[in-house]
């Protein structure tokens, strides 16, 4: 990588963009990572690091973001600990939090997911639960080593405690003696050098028999350890000792035990660091609304509603270009402060940052191409030391282009030729275009210099492109003109301003002909675009609005269906009402009969009766088979899925709702319909399926033109500062988002201060339906200042 490539990247900004993606990264390893990125010219490794962006970026956007707050750097530790070393307890914490950092990122992702070019860098994580555990039980912090981190160690501490208790029950005595209460400054017992002493008047310090360990800064008070508590002291010493032999014991197995695994929890470590810098990538993708572009290494660019990033989302105007089609080479011309060069940048800007596998801030369809080098000459490096004027630093940079740019070069000239004579500097221009065009160089220059437009006019694969600007309002609109040169407004702006006329018709008579006729026709060929814009933006606006009628005509269709619908199914049920009530009646006449046949004798003819009971029944049946048969079927279309318990159906015959309460061995449903249950067949229910919470999930690609719905969850919250009842709501709604977002737990930061809020806010998440665990938080996790609590 030439130094002049390395240059363009500060030119470009990319410097810059890199350091916003450090500000996304979780350790400060991962920052560090992210700030050495660099592009890369090989097409394939380029579309793996966007891959990897892309499912990053969905990962996030339906799991939130995983935690590498604990990667740390220990390669150092581990070859010390490797070498026989005996590692101090904030090593030991840094290594544990590593081993937990890989075990919870592994864990992010689930077994039964859809499977993603990440899944490798996952699956290669090493959890170590059994280390972690140990390092994390025996050490409390960097300062304190656990009781129970050895049997050996409880025992002493547990000889230290009491041993300590009976020194200051003899010193109790002392202080307490009349016969010595008068010698003593304070009747306190106190500690100097590791050792019990009282505080002596300093001209009684011969009245109390015993060793003099300190004198106060006035000299008006002795640290005297009495002699009846020397032995105690010592005994006391004795177990300090122990226990101090104990303690680096306890740090050595430990550290031998580190080493034993130093492969893997070194390749934990840069796994890490790694998976926090693609994160962080898909990160800033989402705060820059940045999609995957499509890449080829063929030179070609097409760039659609693309934004400089550095630029406010709010004020950029995106533009639409192409490169490497049918034509080579770009002249960009236009009035200052009108997009020129922020045009160039982009360009420049958004190969580098795919290059590196970043998402780029462009529409959907956007493709770029891979180059060996990228070659700016934007500014100038102008240097009164080094008697470098701008054309002369100009002149320089362009030297070096023109001696590295060949067919995998993006070349970027920003005002070539500016600073000398205008004659001299547009053929200088001209030629120094066509030897990179021969070279085989794509280029984009901007210029003010007519020159340059003929030139691009007259030259097959050479196009005018111009940074539009409204004199009116002598604004530029930033919008970038493909095809159309630019003029410079000069006059027009300076009339705007107040410049005299005489003064304007003079310079007016001092331009050539050739040059009035040439910004005529650019004048015209601006009138005719701005005709043709208007033009266009008219039939769109009837478009809109023959859409919108067909719109409402179709709502007002729809809502007459609807009308006609319901006046048929009211229909349907007064006559289904009728229909019951006759049947109801012969039902009863039926009835009647029978009780009469009962009574008649057993020579009476009843087969009349039976059979006007039959065709009143046959009557009744045909009028209902005919009512079902005129009502209108609706169109429906099939289940996408089968009916389960629980779901929402509708009962065809009568035109109803019912829950599925449960299915039957013999494949019927049982249903339940207001206080209403039945039994029904398959046949005779269809599926609601838009009642149902079976909804199944859409995949958002990264590349897609819609919005990115990356949820990009927090997983922890903080209710310093807020009083019991605020905490507890902000914290109820935060742990409903958090399960919506599949977090698997979350860090609660309540502070330590009196303890009122950590035990309102651990009674709550007792009472939660939604959490299945949580503890205090250990050495790393803020102690006794955070809740970690465990989601279902």
């Amino acid at each position: 990588m030439s130094e002049l490539y390395q240059k363009s990247f500060f030119k470009l900004e990319l410097d810059q963009v890199l350091q916003l993606l450090a500000d996304c990264a979780g350790s400060t390893e991962g920052k560090e990572a992210c700030l050495s990125v660099r592009p890369t010219s090989d097409l394939a490794e380029v579309e793996a690091l966007l891959a990897e962006t892309t499912a990053a970026s969905e990962l996030c956007s339906k799991k939130g973001n995983p935690a590498f707050g604990e990667v740390k750097d220990v390669s150092a530790s581990l070859e010390r600990a490797d070498r026989g070393g005996s590692l101090q307890p904030k090593e030991l914490l840094g290594i544990a939090g590593v081993l937990r950092c890989a075990r919870t990122v592994k864990a992010y992702i689930a077994e039964d997911e859809k499977a993603t070019v990440l899944d490798p860098l996952f699956q290669a994580l090493t959890a170590n639960k059994y280390l972690e555990d140990r390092i994390f039980g025996a050490i409390l912090s960097e300062e304190e080593i656990a009781d129970n981190a050895s049997p050996e160690l409880a025992d002493i501490r547990r000889h230290m405690r009491i041993q300590s208790s009976k020194i200051r029950d003899s010193l109790q005595k002392v202080i307490s003696s009349p016969a010595y209460s008068k010698f003593l400054r304070e009747p306190i017992i106190t500690i100097r050098q590791g050792r019990y002493v009282v505080p002596v008047k300093s001209e009684c310090k011969n009245d109390v028999p015993g060793l003099v360990h300190d004198v106060s800064a006035t000299g008006s008070t002795y640290f005297v350890e009495p002699m009846s508590a020397v032995n105690a002291n010592n005994a006391l010493r004795e177990l300090e000792l122990k226990e101090k032999k104990e303690i680096e014991r306890i740090l050595s197995e430990l550290s031998g035990e580190a080493a034993a695994h130093r492969e893997d929890i070194q390749q934990n470590f840069l796994l890490l660091v790694r998976l926090d810098v693609i994160f962080a990538k898909a990160k800033l993708a989402y705060r820059m609304r940045a999609w995957a572009p499509l890449m080829n290494d063929k030179g070609k660019v097409e760039l659609r509603n693309a934004r400089h990033p550095l630029i406010d989302p709010k004020k950029a105007v995106p533009i639409s270009l192409r490169l490497g089609t049918d034509f080579d080479t770009m002249i960009i011309t236009g009035p200052n402060t009108g997009g020129k060069t922020v045009t160039l940048k982009t360009i420049g800007l958004l190969t580098l940052m795919a290059e590196c596998g970043l998402h780029v801030p462009a529409g959907d369809g956007s493709c770029l191409s891979t180059f060996d080098a990228i070659l700016a000459d934007i500014g100038d490096e102008q240097s009164i030391a080094q008697s470098l004027s701008t054309f002369s630093s100009h002149m320089r940079t362009i030297v070096d282009i023109v001696n590295e740019c060949d067919d995998r070069t993006l070349v970027l000239f920003d005002e070539l030729g500016a600073g000398t004579d205008p004659a001299e500097g547009a053929a200088l221009a001209i030629a120094l275009i066509e030897f990179c065009r021969k070279m085989g160089s794509r280029v984009v220059a901007t210029t003010h210099y007519a020159e340059l437009k003929l030139y691009a006019m007259r030259t097959a694969g050479v196009i005018n492109a111009s940074c539009e600007f409204d004199v009116e309002t002598l604004q530029p609109t930033y919008k970038l003109l493909i095809g159309i040169p630019g003029k410079s407004n000069a006059f027009a702006i300076a009339r705007k301003l107040g410049l005299s006329e005489d003064i304007l018709k003079e310079a007016d008579d001092l331009v050539g002909k050739s040059d009035k006729d040439f910004e005529d026709v650019i004048s015209q060929l601006e009138q005719q675009r701005q005709q043709m814009e208007s033009a266009r933006a008219e039939a769109e606006r009837l478009r809109h609005e023959t859409a919108k009628i067909k719109q409402q005509s179709e709502e007002y269709n729809a809502q007459l269906q609807k009308e006609r619908d319901k006046a048929m199914e009211q229909a349907r049920r007064e006559a289904q009402t009728i229909i019951e009530d006759a049947r109801r009646a012969a039902n009863e006449a039926s009835e009647e009969l029978k009780q009469l046949r009962k009574q008649l004798s057993e020579n009476a003819d009843t087969t009349g009766i039976n059979q006007r009971q039959a065709e009143l029944r046959r009557s009744l049946n045909e009028a209902e088979s005919k009512l079902r048969a005129s009502q209108p079927q609706k169109q429906r279309p099939a289940p996408t899925r089968g009916i389960l318990v629980g779901d929402t159906v509708e009962l065809l015959k009568l035109g109803t709702k019912a829950s599925v309460i449960a299915i039957n061995k013999d494949g019927t449903y049982q249903l339940q319909a207001g206080i209403l249950k039945m039994n029904a067949k398959a046949d005779e229910i269809y599926l609601l399926e838009q009642d149902n919470p079976y909804k199944q999930k859409q995949a958002h690609p990264a590349h897609s033109g819609r919005q990115m719905q990356m949820t990009a969850m927090a997983s922890e919250i903080d209710l310093r500062g807020m009083d019991t009842i605020e905490a507890i709501c902000v914290m109820d709604r935060y742990i409903d988002e958090a399960m919506r977002s599949n977090l698997s737990s979350v860090r609660i930061i309540h502070g330590k201060g009196t303890g009122a809020l950590r035990a309102a806010v651990q009674q709550s998440l007792r009472k939660n339906k939604f959490i299945k665990s949580f503890r205090l938080g250990v050495y790393g996790e803020g102690e006794d200042g955070v809740t970690i609590a465990e989601l279902r």
